[in-house]
């Protein structure tokens, strides 16, 4: 009887621990960084680092930013190597989420695309006569047809890296109903894309807010406004990992604070 007591004790004592404990927990975990990754681009076009400052000014979380491929990104989320993600390669998120490994999907911005080319020489501004198209997939066809009659003339680089403007890119050729191929279509280095494409007066696809921090001559934006041309940004947090920050970040970046700050970024639209 005494043993049985006891245990009814210790049992009781534990359940009154166990909220406290809890608590406790949880408020270590807000201590702890936000582990975000964000797509490259974002990182570049100076929308990643705004987010970052501004959610850790309105709550007091710190963020680590791990930038990344988007697809690079979406695998250390299924890992639960990071908290959240924010990526722009929406058929890769819908599969991991489909697959339950990633949950909590939310979309927070648009990223226009800009195809942006030669437009400076004076002899032969824009070879393949594309500026002012408002069809992506005809400026496209366009850029390739004049790209097979002037032999070297005209080079289009691709990212080819897997981020989420890279596969924007292969979908507005398929709707072109084209298969880019050398000479005239190159894969640009590593991380070089629009530098690349500035040294060599080569047509490229990039996000609109990249361009507006980093582009210039000899390049311009030729083509823009392709309903397309927009890459929708999302949220998602792991499902192997369960940091309450990564529910505040979600919350905040699709509330009026987060909404703010992407309204105020060049290059990006809030969704619907």
């Amino acid at each position: 009887m005494l043993l049985h007591r006891r245990r009814l004790l210790i049992a009781s004592a534990a359940a009154l621990a166990a909220p406290a404990a809890l608590r406790a927990q949880q408020r270590a975990s807000l201590a702890d960084p936000l582990r975000l990754g964000a797509d490259q681009a974002l990182v570049d076009s100076g929308l990643a680092g705004a987010l970052q400052t501004a959610f850790g000014r309105d709550t007091g979380v710190a963020v680590k930013l791990q930038p990344g491929l988007s697809s690079t990104l979406l695998e250390a989320l299924e890992r639960g190597e990071l908290d959240a993600a924010l990526t722009n390669a929406p058929e890769l998120e819908l599969k991991l989420e489909s697959q339950g490994l990633a949950h909590d999907r939310r979309r927070v911005a648009d990223a226009a695309l800009v195809l942006v080319g030669p437009a400076t020489k004076k002899k032969t501004p824009d070879p393949a006569g594309i500026a002012k198209m408002s069809d992506a997939a005809a400026a496209l066809t366009q850029l390739r047809d004049a790209a097979l009659a002037n032999p070297g003339a005209i080079t289009f680089l691709s990212a080819g890296d897997g981020s989420g403007a890279h596969l924007a890119e292969q979908a507005l050729w398929r709707a072109a109903k084209i298969a880019p191929a050398a000479p005239w279509y190159q894969k640009a280095a590593a991380g070089g894309l629009l530098a690349q494409a500035r040294a060599q007066g080569a047509y490229a696809l990039v996000e609109h807010g990249v361009w507006a921090d980093h582009g210039g001559a000899p390049l311009a934006m030729l083509v823009q406004g392709d309903p397309r041309m927009l890459v929708p940004v999302h949220v998602m947090r792991s499902f192997r990992v369960n940091h309450p920050a990564g529910k505040l970040f979600t919350q905040w970046i699709t509330g009026p604070k987060g909404r703010a700050v992407v309204a105020r970024q060049r290059g990006y639209r809030l969704p619907a």
